[in-house]
């Protein structure tokens, strides 16, 4: 148990790396802009580029995860997202302006294709690791309160590093990612329920994709559309009050990324109060699901009347409890309404929707902020407004029990034969 113990701890630690490695850039963006000449659009791409190519990959490392084995997909993946880290620094250290720009998209790029194949292969892993469904949901508490708490650190460190030298958060990726292969070198073992993998060829896969998705079509489409959704209002949010502390507040540094971990923080605490509520009844997971858009469609609606810092960063942050309440119970449906053997195949599926919306959120809101703060706020409401009805009409639990009771029914139906046959 100490040694699965420790696999976990060094699982966890690939979505907190992952997601610094990422959002630590978000408060530096501005400083970026000015330091290599460029545009908001342009400096967005630097986010933008990460998510597009982990869009396409996830799947395919999701595929070479189940034919050749978990370990064999990370270990390699953070090799590449930290020469991705790389690329950027020397970008940074030996060219300038545009020069500079084009080579760290080029680094951004190996990076997203780096964290395709490590942070979605981790959530299939701890179910391969564990052989309990309760360890394998703690497991998975765990690496999801890892991934929050890096969205929570993220813009407080990036910050920092940023008022030290503009590239530094760059440096800290390959750091930080050395340190994750070695722990999962020496601490992850390979489980054996790894080695009961079928190995599928490329058409048996993609059949049983085409198979999964016509049966279970509709409500899975919704979910990835809902977790989309949740990462574009995210990562377009933060873009927008990156941007307008530092130009309208000149705010800087770590009292900026302060500003910016307060949805962060509420977002996570929401996350996992609702991971703690929901249990295995999903008719709750619809209702808290619906209910956490609706917060976030409100959120958004009213932010667009008022212009004010404070006023603001508390609506940012109701918006923020809203969609902290909302994955969990995303997450949670895709995971019990889907038989496990498949499990790993469509939460890739379901990454890769995720990482539509972080790659979308900071381009298409620079291009909505010289239209004006109603246009930019009003649009993100609609867009919950979409992920609110999703939730309500297609979003549609079987109609069974939760696990508990039909545990308990088939205990008593496992009974009244014994029963039947002691009265004979």
């Amino acid at each position: 148990m100490k040694g699965k113990k420790g696999a976990l701890v060094a699982l966890a630690s690939i979505p907190l790396i992952m997601t610094l490695g990422n959002s630590m850039l978000l408060p530096i963006l501005p400083q970026i802009s000015k330091e290599l000449g460029i545009s908001a659009f342009k400096v967005s791409m630097i986010i933008t580029v990460y998510g597009l190519i982990a869009i396409v990959m996830i799947p395919i490392a999701g595929y070479l995860s189940d034919r050749f084995g978990r370990k064999k997909v990370i270990l390699p993946s953070l090799v590449i997202a930290a020469a991705g880290g790389a690329v950027c620094v020397m970008a940074a250290w030996f060219m300038e302006g545009t020069s500079a720009y084009w080579v760290i998209l080029g680094g951004r790029f190996l990076q997203g294709i780096g964290a395709a194949g490590a942070f979605p292969i981790v959530l299939p892993f701890v179910g391969d690791l564990f052989k309990d469904e309760k360890e394998v949901s703690k497991g998975l508490g765990v690496i999801e309160t890892s991934n929050t708490f890096g969205k929570v650190l993220s813009p407080i460190l990036g910050a920092y590093l940023g008022t030290l030298l503009w590239y530094a958060p760059f440096i800290a990726i390959p750091i930080l990612c050395l340190i994750s292969f070695l722990l999962v070198v020496f601490l992850v073992r390979k489980p054996q329920a790894e080695e009961e993998l079928p190995r599928k060829g490329m058409k048996e896969f993609l059949s049983g994709i085409k198979e999964i998705l016509h049966e279970k079509g509709r409500w899975l489409y919704a979910i990835f559309a809902i977790g989309g959704i949740c990462m574009f209002v995210t990562f377009g949010v933060l873009f927008y009050l990156s941007e307008t502390l530092e130009s309208k507040y000149n705010l800087h540094g770590a009292s900026k990324g302060f500003v910016l971990a307060i949805p962060l923080a509420l977002l996570c605490l929401a996350s996992y109060g609702s991971g703690k509520i929901i249990g295995q009844n999903k008719t709750l997971m619809k209702w808290l699901g619906f209910g956490g858009m609706v917060l976030l469609t409100v959120a958004m609606f009213i932010t667009g009347f008022n212009k004010g810092i404070y006023f603001m960063v508390s609506l940012l942050s109701v918006s923020g409890i809203g969609i902290g309440v909302a994955l969990p119970c995303m997450d949670a449906l895709i995971t019990e309404g889907i038989e496990k053997e498949n499990r790993g195949t469509i939460t890739s599926l379901y990454s890769s929707m995720r990482f539509i919306g972080v790659a979308l959120g900071p381009p298409l809101v620079s291009i909505m902020m010289p239209r004006g703060h109603w246009v930019l706020f009003g649009t993100m409401a609609g867009v919950g407004a979409v992920g609110g009805l999703l939730t309500l009409f297609a979003v549609k639990p079987s109609k069974g029990e939760n696990d508990k009771e039909k545990q308990e029914k088939a205990e008593k139906s496992k009974r009244i034969p014994m029963m039947r046959q002691r009265a004979r």
